[in-house]
């Protein structure tokens, strides 16, 4: 299973990459295998500020519908609008064009309390 080493990982299943204040979240490789085919991905929460932990959007897959929660506290300034018609560029590359939103942090110092990806491939088994 793909778990890049150079982004950061939630106990939720989602990953972070970090650019000076600005980060970028999608779910990880595990989540979308867990979850199935994609077919809508929901964020209304684009110029919002929003906590650690709070639900910024929803993933809908064939079985199932999940939150998606927001690991570190920010203003949300992008959602991935691809998504709106190519979902299952999610299940396609989670890491690439599967990302789901941008968030400029207003607490960096949360970013410490992130997962290696040596601590999420334990907390998956992988």
């Amino acid at each position: 299973m793909n778990i890049p080493s150079e982004l950061k990982y939630t106990k939720d299943h989602e990953w972070v990459k970090i650019e000076g204040n600005i980060a970028t979240i999608g779910i990880t490789a595990f989540a979308q295998s867990e979850l199935g085919d994609i077919v809508y991905v929901e964020v209304e929460t684009v110029d919002e500020t929003l906590d650690q932990e709070e639900v910024f959007g929803t993933v809908e897959a064939v079985k199932t519908v999940s939150d998606l929660f927001l690991p570190l506290s920010g203003t949300i300034t992008e959602f991935n609008e691809t998504l709106e018609g190519e979902p299952e560029l999610v299940n396609k590359d989670p890491y690439g064009d599967g990302w789901m939103i941008k968030l400029e942090l207003s607490d960096e110092s949360q970013v410490e309390g992130l997962m290696s990806a040596d601590d999420y491939k334990a907390l998956i088994g992988a």
